[in-house]
């Protein structure tokens, strides 16, 4: 069967040069975006709650651009003035240049990893008698405080924002060829919203083997699969997806 219309469980692109507006114009397919799951903020109140002290830290871990905003906006929650002398390890480039939204960037002692939270072991390393936090959500990747435990550091992870499920009511009576997924929360949210979802022709893209694991278990058909070595991201696994089945 054809694709003619994909639904993206994310939000739309801001760049006008996305690979997805690419796929609407060359194939002639519409494809709408609609979070299926967004971020909610821990108030400070919950933060005290977890026994955390923003002021017993000497350097901060960031894994995320959304760890940047909601440390940053507890610690104006608590009224706690970020001392110039804080550190942060930051697991990517994009998180450390995200960083300058609340500090001046060469001011301060930013340490950048290249992309995987283990790259940021030697950096840590250096610094092992530093007591470290985590803020991070309530979907932490296990290999992080996996790793932060073999380094054998002073270390705290904190819940700072949630995932969470988002409202789609809206979307009951609309059907599209293709849903696309990038999280097994995202798969959590299409039957909590819709719990007598039926797939029946509908393709399902995931993005990642926990989002796929997440599919399969909720008796999902899996018919658009990346990353791949031939499709490593999503928009590459559609198209390709779309030149097979629209001739």
């Amino acid at each position: 069967m054809k694709v003619k219309s994909i639904l993206v469980s994310q939000p739309e692109p801001k760049v006008e040069n996305s690979p997805y507006f690419e796929i609407q114009q060359k194939y002639k397919v519409k494809i709408d975006f609609r979070p299926f799951i967004h971020i909610e903020g821990v108030s400070a109140k919950e933060i005290r709650q977890q026994k955390i002290d923003l002021s017993h830290y000497d350097s901060i871990i960031l894994t995320s651009k959304n760890a940047v905003d909601h440390y940053f906006r507890v610690a104006e929650e608590m009224r706690f003035k970020v001392p110039e002398t804080m550190k942060y390890f930051c697991q990517s480039e994009a998180i450390a240049y995200y960083l300058q939204k609340y500090v001046v960037y060469r001011k301060r002692k930013i340490y950048v990893g290249q992309k995987e939270f283990a790259d940021l072991t030697p950096l840590i390393k250096k610094f092992k008698d530093d007591k470290f936090l985590l803020p991070a959500s309530d979907k932490l990747n296990d290999d992080v405080p996996q790793t932060l435990d073999k380094l054998g550091v002073e270390w705290k992870p904190g819940v700072f924002f949630i995932t969470a499920m988002s409202d789609l009511s809206d979307l009951k009576d609309v059907k599209y060829d293709v849903l696309c997924f990038f999280s097994p929360t995202g798969i959590n949210s299409l039957f909590k919203n819709f719990p007598d979802f039926v797939q029946n022709d509908t393709r399902i893209a995931v993005f990642g083997s926990t989002t796929k694991k997440e599919a399969e278990e909720n008796g999902l058909r899996i018919d658009i699969m990346a990353p791949t070595p031939e499709a490593p991201s999503m928009t590459m696994a559609l198209e390709k997806y779309i030149i097979s089945v629209n001739k």
